[in-house]
């Protein structure tokens, strides 16, 4: 099992920067990839972005809304990954979630939030305009 704690949210004005982090403990050695989701009030819990590695290479994974804005990345010893956010817009506004799997699951599933069985708790992050 692998336990997640995500921190580093917080209210912002459009246009700023936060960086968060998901640290993670446990069976961390066995972790195939991370992601990270969010879920605005009344709406799904949609994907922003994931990270795995094979082979010695990293390989990043972003949705639409948030490419060349966002980037995922992550320390391997420190077992945290992080989420850099830049040019943030009141529409990234939500609860933003870390997720991880230690299945080797399929590139397309990547954005697919039942493909991962362990999440944080989740932190609010606030752009206003």
């Amino acid at each position: 099992q692998v336990q997640l704690v995500e921190s580093g949210g917080g209210l912002v004005q459009a246009g700023g920067s936060l960086r968060l982090s998901c640290a993670a403990s446990g069976r961390t050695f066995s972790i195939f990839a991370m992601g990270w989701f969010r879920q605005a009030p009344g709406k799904e819990r949609e994907f922003v972005a994931a990270i795995r590695s094979n082979g010695g290479s990293t390989y990043t994974y972003y949705a639409d809304s948030v490419k060349g804005r966002f980037t995922i990345s992550r320390d391997n010893a420190k077992n945290t990954d992080y989420l850099q956010m830049n040019s943030l817009k009141p529409e990234d506004t939500a609860v933003y979630y870390c997720a991880a799997t230690n299945d080797r699951i399929a590139v397309a599933t990547m954005t697919f939030p039942p493909s991962y069985d362990s999440w944080g708790q989740g932190t609010q992050v606030t752009v206003s305009s």
